[in-house]
């Protein structure tokens, strides 16, 4: 805490606050004319209620004009409104005594209200004297606030700590304050500015930049300054210099929240963001300061704000980094969400810029799951009792179900096989067929059950997980069965379904250590035999089913997906489990599930 400063002028106590910043430092103004005062035994009080009256009206040249030096007074009293804020002090006077006809003594006390909490009492000693017939302040500038001089300024501050650090699972900065540096381009500057000269600077840095777009910019901007990046510290340092010397190219520093590793650039970065944004806030306090003419800064009163902690949160940084080398050759929108099935902490999300173009697809972007979401259909046929995983089903190449022609992926045709079977090869006759004779709201329950559909509300992180409404008729159990229709997950909601098949139960997200999420309903997990025959379906999957090409994986559990899209290619889903690991890949129009097949294979290895 800063403390209380005692001056030779002043008695002063405070309290905790923050305002905005606002100094100004003196300068000469002309003063208004003085204002005479009628004699009287008690004239050393009421000039004083005067002046005091006057300032605490912010009536500058009323006050000014009580004193012996109207100028210099009107100079600091405009001084101390600016830098301590107008309608903030009051000023009364709480003892004057009167020694001989002329001459006499008063205290003045000053109390501020910057805000709730944030208090500035103090005491300062006068003296006015008597002039011809007028009674006068003897001016000094320490009669307005302790030890203040000509030459010196308050001004109140908000103040904050050292900012805190965004930690990863091992307890290492993953996001830390840092000073990055605006490029500023002058779009009314003349000669206009050397586009080529400042993109043959940022080019190595941003190779998107060219002279030809940095000059369609500056010509759109209708005069006004054109950022044409922000860069880093160790990024600008080779190119300051030259940057800096190319006119109408100005440099402006700010401090902000950056990932320690610019190579990181996880859409759970932006909550992240808000959390420390709401830390530093909390951890605001106040200070006055006087300011000399030199530039040197003093507190005189104040509070400093409660440390703001640090933010722990669950990312695990290794496997951060193969999520993102995993997608960087994908062209289309690509994205992987992985979590810990036993705790439900976020140990990835990741996305690539095709993706990052459309907003954090990955927690939020709402797609048909294809079939993925089988893991649900078949959950809900084994609860029902219309199969179980040993129940010979036909899976024809093609077949028309209630008025819809299904086909299986290149119309592949299994004869009668086990269900089992029929999931690790992902038949989708067999799925269709055998969801007509389900309850209409029985993959809506079953969806729930693995988190689809639920609502968290996490700290720092902002997810949808998805919608299955009820199929109502067996034409819409038929397209709602392949994950198709009105069926729609994101990634984040499909990884969620294989955490909890892993689990046995969904676990709670939660991307800051301590803090799980809150779900908008409780749901009864599925029954433990029912998810531990997934389980082991998810395991043929890979060893003999649609995703043989991770068979070299130990103990990899998955399910492949393509879900059909309306005029576009379709889009490729792989949900897997690994130990406790559990993680969703989708690649927008990808066409198949076998780039995403491919991208978990480069994740997991």
């Amino acid at each position: 805490m800063i403390g209380v400063v005692r001056l030779s002028h002043a008695r002063q106590s405070f309290r905790t606050f923050r305002r905005p910043v606002a100094a100004v430092a003196l300068g000469v103004l002309a003063a208004g004319s003085v204002v005479a005062c009628s004699s009287g035994p008690d004239q050393p009080k009421s000039v004083a209620e005067e002046f005091a009256s006057a300032l605490t009206s912010d009536d500058v040249q009323a006050a000014a004009a009580l004193t012996t030096d109207p100028a210099a007074a009107s100079t600091a009293i405009s001084a101390l409104i600016d830098g301590l804020g107008k309608d903030e002090g009051t000023f009364t006077v709480s003892d004057a005594t009167e020694s001989g006809d002329s001459a006499g003594t008063f205290t003045l006390d000053a109390a501020w209200k910057f805000g709730e909490g944030q208090d500035w009492n103090y005491s300062t000693q006068g003296n006015a004297s008597k002039s011809g017939d007028n009674w006068l302040i003897q001016w000094d500038p320490a009669l307005l606030a302790p030890d203040l001089t000509s030459s010196t300024t308050l001004r109140y501050t908000p103040t904050t700590g050292a900012p805190p650090s965004v930690l990863d699972a091992a307890g290492q900065p993953i996001m830390e304050q840092q000073v990055v540096t605006l490029v500023n381009l002058n779009s009314a500057a003349v000669p206009p500015v050397d586009t080529a000269a400042v993109a043959a600077l940022l080019s190595p840095v941003a190779p998107t930049i060219t002279a030809t777009s940095l000059s369609g910019d500056l010509a759109s901007a209708n005069g006004k300054p054109v950022t044409a990046i922000t860069l880093r510290a160790e990024d600008l340092a080779p190119i300051e210099e030259r940057l800096a010397a190319i006119p109408g190219v100005s440099l402006a520093p700010q401090a902000r929240l950056l990932s320690v590793d610019k190579t990181l650039a996880s859409p759970t970065f932006s909550g992240l963001s808000d959390l420390w944004q709401e830390g530093q806030d909390k951890s605001a306090g106040w200070a006055v300061q006087q300011v000399k003419q030199n530039g040197t800064v003093t507190t005189v009163a104040g509070q400093d704000g409660p440390v703001a902690p640090n933010i722990a949160t669950t990312i695990d940084r290794p496997l951060q980094l193969a999520a993102e080398n995993a997608l960087a050759g994908v062209t289309q929108q690509a994205a992987i969400v992985a979590l810990q099935p036993s705790t439900g902490a976020v140990l990835a999300v990741a996305q690539n810029a095709p993706a990052d173009a459309q907003g954090p697809i990955a927690l939020t972007g709402l797609y048909p799951p294809g079939s993925t979401f089988k893991t649900v259909t078949t959950s809900a046929a084994l609860q029902a009792g219309v199969a179980t995983p040993d129940t010979v089903l036909a899976c024809p190449g093609t077949e028309n179900i209630e008025g819809r022609q299904i086909p299986n992926d290149d119309e592949f045709d299994l004869g009668s096989v086990p269900l089992h079977t029929a999931f690790a090869k992902s038949c989708n006759t067999t799925m269709a067929r055998m969801a007509v004779g389900l309850p209409a709201d029985a993959l809506h329950n079953a969806a729930l059950q693995f988190g689809v559909g639920v609502d968290y509300v996490t700290p720092g992180l902002t997810t949808v997980t998805g919608n299955v409404p009820d199929a109502n008729t067996p034409a819409e159990r038929v397209e709602s069965a392949i994950g198709q229709g009105t069926v729609t997950a994101t990634p984040f909601g499909m990884a969620l379904v294989a955490a909890s098949i892993a689990n046995g139960t969904t676990p709670a997200p939660m991307l800051v250590k301590g803090q799980p999420g809150v779900a908008d309903q409780t749901v009864a997990p599925a029954p433990t035999e029912v998810t531990e025959q997934l389980r082991v379906m998810m395991r043929e999957t890979v060893t003999g089913g649609t995703a043989t090409s991770l068979q070299d994986i130990p103990g990899l559990l998955g399910k492949t997906g393509t879900a059909e899209t309306e005029g576009g290619p379709a889009h490729g889903w792989f949900v897997g489990i690994k130990g406790d690991l559990a993680f969703a890949v989708f690649i927008a129009g990808a066409d198949s599930s076998s780039p995403a097949v491919q991208v978990a294979g480069n994740f997991l290895r």
